[in-house]
């Protein structure tokens, strides 16, 4: 098997590159914008972040055994007595992804590209998993779906790997077209256009515009894209353009999934319809988003050739990750943290799941501010109150000036809500909250910290 490697003439195919010592330059097997993630053979590449400038590490991973570092022209006069080749850039941002680039044409892996205005983590993972019950597979890890993540985790896939599945999201326009065009998918999905990042790409109609990119690119590589034909904005944009799957829950599609019930505690049971078979199957995870997941996982898996039994399989091993409609059991309660982020589709299907779950009455919301939605926020925020009415919810506890909105609305009902100004007040009345014969749900955007409530919750089982 031929190993993944740079050497010096793919250097000198990054724009602007000048080498210093190339003499000294030895094969690339890794790379890096870790000083402390140094293995032999590895290009270190300083980035200056937010934080922390990646120049100011630049001898410390030297130190650690880096064979060659990446630098920014202008830095060069801080390193005349360094001993490993010095690669300068005129930004080491851009070289990353021009090296990440490259990379890409060397690996033989099937590359599958992801995007969408919420699901597309769980998606990520639901497919590696899958895809894991018959070849060896590499994944965007944790949130790393940026201009920096994606071509890292190209640079982290290698000869051992026969499939990627990589995450691409984005708040601005121009980040799925930069990325997608150093990833050049193989396949690529788009789990849904909704109302997310509305304070930048400013309608759905700006969603599609920028993850479409992702197809567009696909269709350029000569990929297949898969179409949720359950979205109608995905469903009018591309029906027919390329080479495609569709899938849905309704209608005529490729891939068809249909839930049948909800189980007591609000796991699916679906039955998948592919090429004239059909098969029923209960899910490990909760709720019809969860559904909607699996069945675009399930499209994709289908396609690279995973019969159903291997799915079923598989899915012995699936879970929700931390922050993700985990769901957790208690003896006289149900807590569900959904903290990781929030936005108004992903609020409502959580908010619906707690309506299903019939294995305990009292059903409670703890929801913060959603961010990033422009200067449509405070009508989306509003817009929750329907399907809390709808789905039986007793008890709405909120925080976050937007929410505060919602709770004017709820105030309205025949349900107890409490509005929040502070996090400590908020805190104070969850040591006191009664949660026997509950469903309880936290959600929020990250910016409000929502997870330090679900750790309050927890705390009241250890009493």
């Amino acid at each position: 098997m031929k190993k993944v490697q740079l050497n010096i003439e793919d250097i000198f195919d990054v724009p602007s590159a000048v080498i210093y010592e190339p003499d000294k330059f030895k094969s690339i097997r890794y790379v890096s914008i870790d000083s402390r993630k140094i293995k032999k053979n590895t290009l270190f590449i300083a980035i200056r972040g937010e934080r922390l400038d990646g120049h100011d590490f630049v001898r410390e991973a030297i130190k650690n055994g880096a064979a060659a570092v990446i630098i920014n022209r202008r830095r060069l006069n801080r390193f005349n007595n360094v001993k490993v080749p010095i690669i300068t850039v005129k930004d080491t941002k851009l070289a990353l992804g021009d090296i990440a680039r490259i990379w890409r044409k060397k690996i033989d892996a099937k590359i599958i590209g992801i995007t969408g205005s919420s699901g597309k983590t769980t998606v990520k993972n639901m497919l590696a998993e899958l895809l894991s019950e018959k070849y060896r597979v590499n994944k965007t890890e944790a949130n790393n779906n940026n201009h920096i993540g994606v071509p890292l985790t190209i640079l982290n896939t290698n000869e051992t790997h026969q499939v990627l599945v990589a995450e691409l999201g984005t708040n601005h326009f121009g980040e799925i077209p930069y990325t997608a065009d150093i990833l050049a998918p193989d396949y690529s999905l788009i789990t849904n256009i909704g109302d997310s990042h509305m304070e930048f790409l400013k309608t759905r109609k700006g969603v599609w515009k920028e993850k479409s990119f992702l197809f567009e690119e696909t269709i350029r590589n000569c990929g297949k894209v898969f179409l949720n034909y359950d979205d109608p904005i995905i469903k009018a944009k591309h029906s027919g353009k390329g080479n495609y799957i569709s899938y849905g829950l309704s209608g005529k599609v490729d891939v068809l999934g249909k839930i049948k019930l909800f189980t007591d505690d609000g796991r699916p049971v679906m039955e998948i319809h592919y090429k004239k078979k059909k098969t029923e199957i209960t899910l490990p995870v909760y709720g019809e988003q969860n559904a909607k997941n699996f069945l675009a996982s399930s499209a994709v898996a289908l396609e690279l050739g995973l019969t159903i039994g291997e799915i079923k399989k598989a899915l012995r091993r699936l879970n929700s990750p931390a922050g993700r409609l985990d769901v957790q059991r208690y003896k006289n309660f149900i807590l569900i943290d959904d903290t990781y982020n929030a936005n108004p589709d992903s609020t409502k299907a959580s908010i619906e799941l707690v309506g299903m779950i019939k294995t305990f009455k009292r059903k409670i919301l703890f929801l913060g501010d959603m961010l990033e939605l422009g200067s449509n926020s405070i009508k989306l925020h509003q817009g929750l109150t329907n399907v809390i009415g709808k789905s039986g919810i007793d008890e709405v506890y909120t925080i976050g000036p937007k929410m505060k909105y919602l709770h004017k609305n709820l105030i309205k009902k025949k349900l107890i809500a409490k509005h929040f100004t502070g996090r400590k007040s908020l805190i104070n009345y969850i040591k006191n909250l009664d949660c026997y014969d509950s469903v309880i749900l936290v959600k929020g955007s990250r910016g409000l910290h929502m997870e330090e409530f679900v750790s309050e919750i927890q705390k009241r089982t250890m009493n």
